[in-house]
């Protein structure tokens, strides 16, 4: 670097940054940059969900090929996984490609998903069996916009089903209650028994 060019460099450095319009300035570009990389990290979130729907889409329909390919059986993902896993990393393991046919027969559909959704956010919903509250869910996380710790928190509390016994004035029993219901109703399967019983010795006689 040249005389001339330090002595701007430093000239630049030891200029004072103050000023209204200095700042609006500088509450501009954070604004810009934090924008530009949400929008990065959205893209990888899309780009990671198609890659996942389609390379299950593709096992899936591999499987379903015919009885020619019926040898694989359940061989076939530790087989491909061992490739990927070589050539792609640990992402196309053989979980995570268990993972992605899962997610392709339970959401079949690609264009009904929602965008605004990230991989980690469709792997718990996975875990919901019910049809109805799985497409709940995904809808109110996109809505609320929830993270991944805060759809956890509403799967694991049922918060769709407590929603929905609210909705229909529905009261759910509590642990005390069904644990006597269970005991209530051993009681009158053992007098059933201890009746039967009685009867088979009555007619004996």
């Amino acid at each position: 670097m040249s005389s001339k060019e330090r002595d701007i460099d430093n000239s630049v450095v030891s200029t004072p940054v103050d000023g209204p319009g200095v700042e609006n300035l500088l509450a501009s570009l954070r604004e810009i940059i934090h924008t530009g990389r949400q929008k990065a990290l959205h893209a990888v979130d899309t780009v990671q969900i198609g890659t996942g729907w389609s390379v299950g889409r593709h096992i899936v329909e591999f499987e379903q090929g015919g009885a020619e390919r019926a040898e694989y059986g359940t061989k076939l993902l530790p087989r491909i996984a061992v490739r990927l896993t070589a050539e792609f990393g640990k992402g196309f393991d053989e979980r995570n490609l268990w993972h992605m046919c899962r997610f392709y027969r339970t959401f079949p559909i690609l264009n009904a998903l929602r965008p605004e959704l990230s991989w980690t956010h469709f792997r718990s919903l996975l875990r919901v069996e019910d049809s109805a509250a799985r497409i709940w869910y995904m809808n109110e996380a996109a809505d609320q916009n929830w993270n991944t710790r805060a759809l956890d928190r509403q799967i694991r509390t049922l918060y769709y089903e407590r929603l929905l016994a609210s909705k229909y004035k529905l009261v759910l029993p509590s642990e005390e209650e069904l644990r006597a219901e269970l005991v209530k109703e051993q009681l009158v399967l053992e007098e059933q028994a201890m009746d039967s019983s009685a009867s088979i010795e009555g007619d004996k006689k």
